[in-house]
């Protein structure tokens, strides 16, 4: 028999389930019923169970925390399923991202259960153990890579890592994305993003052979960032016969030649073993951050930019960087280009470089006091919401100067409409809009341009009135629709999709259930049966 725990704040909850289905004749016994999650880890310390299904919203520790606990300290590999009354997948991604077998949403259907329990019987061995596949071990080995690739990690994390990793004396972390990985606007599609950096973590899995598992996706964890990290060891160009510079290109020529993507390399410092990569990633990121005001290149060593000599003194382009702002600030154009194109040359010093970031704070400093001049009232959090993830950090990232271009003069607009107090009557007409063609191929830019709007400016009326993008404002639209569809036609899940506006069948899915819970089939299934 498998074992299973129950763990709900609410008796009745913990009642009903037992009473719901004959457990025993589906070959299960309930050998432990918790009242939150803190009992329930109690018990875990101790005894070992198959099954666990617990609710999310719980005093003391929630159903999550529980999650998270036990698979950080690695208390127990039995399947968890989340039961919840909130229909909001932002729980439930959090659960799938910690190995969760599954989620329902309460009143709990008996049928729904039923399927999750016989796939969970399907997948144990005559012992009643759970089957840990290849796909479930290595979610788990890179959710260890990824807590010592940031620095948080105990020995036990180290040491599970260390069991399917070379370590060595020479170690670098190596941040790898297409080179498309920051357009400008918020418009980009996420599908074909997450597509791409699919491939190009597949591309260095098959480079790197029987050791695949020194490349990690999405480590950033950041919704803007597409990125594959790679552990670089010096036994694995010893095993080529390369030296390290030899290895690294013949990764990068590999990897765009397999997946058909242009990549970037952004290469750390070296460390001394893998319990120091945390140093070695910070650096590949910093690369990331000063790539705007580096020459074009394929791949960013840190080596190439570890500039030596005197670095008692801090160099701060204040003069230049004024003369940008003052030219942002009056919104002359012609002048915003001229002071860029110096701010760039003086970027590309040597001596300078090495206190880029210290620069980009000034500017993005002096930019938000810009905003706070024309607004008083002005929310400096959403400019720098602004700045960072809609527009300067973007363009800047991209590597081309031109972007910084382009932001300006889009910036400088927005602070002229900051000016002006632009009639917020705009977003009466963009909300129509949205009703009458949230099946079209809507931007916040095209908005923006159709009704005098900036853009950036746009954007922040949405977030200000919505508590979310436009981005996320139209999907939600979006998904409600298709929320009717399934609920009044017989029509199939793809052509809900296309009715909507989405491309891909599969991007749809995704969407649906980080709305709604579950899958499209699984909705109108469970609507019926009400």
């Amino acid at each position: 028999m498998l074992r299973v725990m129950l763990v709900d704040d609410e008796p009745h909850i913990l009642q009903g389930l037992k009473a719901l289905i004959d457990w025993n004749s589906e070959g299960y016994e309930i050998v432990n019923a918790s009242s939150n999650g803190q009992m329930a880890l109690d018990y875990l310390k101790g005894n070992k169970v198959d099954l666990i299904i617990a609710d999310i919203k719980m005093p003391v520790m929630t159903g999550l925390d529980l999650l998270k606990e036990i698979r950080d300290r690695n208390l127990s590999d039995a399947a968890f399923v989340i039961s919840s009354g909130y229909a909001d997948f932002s729980y439930a991604q959090t659960a799938i991202k910690y190995g969760c077998s599954g989620y329902v949403l309460k009143p709990v259907d008996k049928e729904a259960l039923l399927e999750i329990l016989r796939e969970v019987k399907t997948k144990t061995d005559s012992e009643g153990r759970s089957e840990i596949t290849k796909e479930m071990e290595d979610a788990y080995f890179e959710r260890n890579l990824i807590r010592v690739i940031k620095g948080k990690f105990d020995d036990a994390i180290l040491s599970k890592v260390m069991d399917k990793i070379i370590d060595d004396d020479v170690v670098r972390y190596i941040e790898i994305q297409s080179e498309d990985n920051y357009p400008v606007d918020d418009d980009r599609d996420d599908a074909d993003m997450i597509l791409a950096q699919r491939k190009i973590y597949e591309a260095a899995r098959s480079f790197l052979g029987e050791n695949e598992r020194n490349a990690v996706f999405d480590p950033s964890g950041h919704d803007k960032i597409y990125d594959v990290g790679f552990i670089y060891t010096k036994v694995l160009s010893s095993m080529k016969g390369l030296n390290e510079n030899e290895y690294i290109k013949e990764l990068h020529d590999y990897i765009c030649d397999y997946s058909g993507i242009s990549v970037d390399l952004y290469v750390g410092k070296k460390v001394k073993g893998i319990k120091n990569i945390t140093k070695s990633y910070g650096t590949a990121c910093r690369l990331r951050y000063l790539k705007g005001f580096r020459e074009k290149q394929s791949i960013y060593n840190y080596d190439d930019n570890d500039v030596k000599g005197n670095n008692d003194k801090v160099f701060i382009l204040k003069d230049d960087i004024d003369r940008y702002i003052h030219c942002v600030e009056e919104n002359d154009k012609t002048k915003i280009l001229e002071s860029i194109d110096k701010l760039y040359a003086e970027m590309r010093d040597p001596g300078i470089s090495s206190f880029m970031d210290i620069n980009i704070n000034y500017i993005v400093f002096q930019l938000i006091n810009l905003a706070a001049k024309q607004d008083d009232d002005i929310d400096q959090e959403e400019v720098l919401r602004i700045i960072s993830e809609k527009t300067f950090e973007n363009g800047v990232l991209r590597g081309s100067k031109e972007h910084l271009k382009q932001f300006s003069l889009e910036y400088a607009d927005y602070l002229s409409q900051l000016r002006k107090n632009v009639c917020r009557g705009a977003l009466s007409d963009i909300e129509k809009e949205i009703r009458n063609n949230y099946m079209t191929n809507l931007t916040l830019k095209g908005l923006g341009d159709k009704y005098y709007v900036n853009s950036a400016y746009l954007g922040q009326l949405f977030h200000k009135k919505y508590g979310c993008s436009f981005k996320d404002y139209l999907n939600n639209f979006r998904i409600e629709k298709a929320v009717e569809l399934l609920l009044t036609t017989d029509m199939k899940t793809y052509e809900i999709g296309t009715a909507v506006g989405y491309k891909d069948v599969d991007y749809f899915v995704n969407k649906f259930i980080a709305v709604k819970g579950c899958t499209p089939v699984k909705f109108r299934k469970q609507e019926k049966q009400r």
